[in-house]
């Protein structure tokens, strides 16, 4: 039977699976029945006249076959999402579509941006996926999102990116730490002092080892946790210090739970970029969101987090003067 009697439904059950490399959780993906998601794969099989997959064991594997027919299925579902896309710029910006892909550490000001966004393209349907790095290189290696916000940049991937707004590295610690009321601090002195870090493969993570191995300073590992929120909860319990987003800290900080340490050689500069797959046509949506982000960027958080440390500072030196 030709190729061409294949329907979009079969090619987009196929392009699922071969994704998620599992028939259950492609099955649970696209609210099917495992048995229903199987029969349209044996069909196209049928049709092209070879095997799609290969069983060994417990896992699946694409066939020759079945890695041409990948390469073929994602050329047509994008081809058809960017005719669906010029057929909504023709109508406007508001009959788009966005599918965004954030870093866990960028929730604390992407979905205020995207709102905005939302508000004034209230026509054009959202998307927001949010997950850990490994997650999204993942998700991004497959083009499975219009656009992604990363810190840490993608290595051996050709992709492009656009830097738009400072993501700053501090030092926090419970408010209360002996070192919150110093200035200037060499990093030496957090040799031994006890470290909170994220999971391995953290952007975080990675630039904050780079530092203090640069300083000669050999981290007191506690614990390692895999979110920001366990990480504020654990400094401000006393259980050590660490290294996160400024993003991330503002409410802690206003309210007295968290301090940031004056650590000499931060805060480290690094930025957040909107990421996309070199070559990858953009929706009209996408890039009106790009323009968004340029146009709304962030960066003023961290400022106000700058002000009202030093203001904290201040009143700890006025009132250790106060006491002499």
């Amino acid at each position: 039977m030709p190729i061409r009697h294949a329907t979009l439904h079969q090619l987009k059950i196929f392009d699922t699976v071969a994704r998620r490399m599992s028939f259950a959780r492609a099955a649970e993906e696209l609210n099917l029945t495992p048995p229903a998601l199987s029969i349209q794969v044996k069909q196209l099989a049928e049709i092209i006249g070879q095997p799609l997959f290969e069983q060994v064991g417990k896992k699946i594997y694409l066939t020759p076959a079945g890695e041409a027919m990948t390469t073929a299925c994602r050329d047509i579902l994008d081809r058809l999402e960017c005719v669906a896309q010029e057929l909504a710029a023709l109508q406007g910006l508001e009959k788009g579509s966005l599918k965004l892909a954030i870093l866990s550490t960028a929730k604390y000001f992407i979905p205020h941006l995207l709102a905005g966004f939302c508000e004034k393209h209230a026509g054009v349907d959202t998307a927001l996926f949010v997950g850990n790095r490994e997650t999204l290189l993942e998700r991004l290696a497959h083009n499975q999102d219009d656009l992604y916000i990363l810190g840490q940049l993608p290595e051996h991937m050709n992709v492009v990116v656009e830097p738009f707004a400072d993501n700053p590295l501090v030092v926090v610690v419970r408010a209360d730490h002996p070192l919150a009321s110093e200035n200037d601090i060499e990093p030496s002195r957090l040799r031994g002092e006890p470290f909170i870090k994220r999971e391995l493969g953290s952007g975080t993570r990675l630039a904050a080892e780079k530092f203090f191995e640069e300083h000669d300073v050999v981290l007191k590992t506690r614990m390692e946790l895999g979110s920001n929120e366990a990480i504020k909860q654990s400094v401000s319990a006393g259980l050590g210090i660490s290294v996160l987003s400024a993003s991330t800290i503002h409410a802690e900080i206003v309210k007295g739970e968290l301090a940031v340490l004056d650590v000499r050689g931060f805060p480290l500069k690094r930025q957040w970029n909107v990421v996309y797959p070199a070559g990858k046509q953009l929706t009209p949506s996408s890039r009106a969101f790009i323009d968004h982000l340029f146009a709304t960027s962030p960066t003023h958080w961290f400022d106000r987090l700058q002000v009202h440390t030093s203001a904290r500072s201040a009143a700890r030196k006025k009132r250790r003067a106060s006491s002499d």
